[in-house]
């Protein structure tokens, strides 16, 4: 390689990056990180955390229906058991991680 070759590669290359310039390349990932987690992980985390209150607070008389799609209306609880009635005198026990869903039982509704 000739001397003027070599002054030319010397000059088309790019300046010497700057101390602290390693930082702002990440800046781009670090924001669109914090945009996942605002638009998606924040409010499955919420979510999740109101389905286990939800959960926790079925009581006697509610109507659930569990993973497998039965509907029924509660009418025993222990801690990790419900006792679920799915037809007249048809009772089930269904465990609490698999209820999907909660209707509160209405005041004055027969129980």
């Amino acid at each position: 390689m000739s001397l003027p070759a070599v002054i030319a590669l010397q000059a088309a290359a790019p300046p010497p990056a700057a101390p602290g310039a390693g930082f702002l390349e990440f800046v781009p990932f670090i924001l669109i990180f914090f945009i996942f987690y605002v638009l998606w992980i924040r409010p499955q985390s919420r979510q999740q955390k109101e389905k286990e209150a939800q959960i926790k607070a079925i009581e006697k008389g509610d109507l659930v229906v569990s993973a497998g799609g039965l509907h029924g209306r509660v009418v025993g609880v222990t801690d990790d058991v419900l006792s679920v009635e799915i037809a007249d005198r048809v009772r089930v026990k269904l465990d609490r991680a698999r209820v999907e869903r909660v209707e509160k039982a209405k005041k004055g509704e027969a129980t």
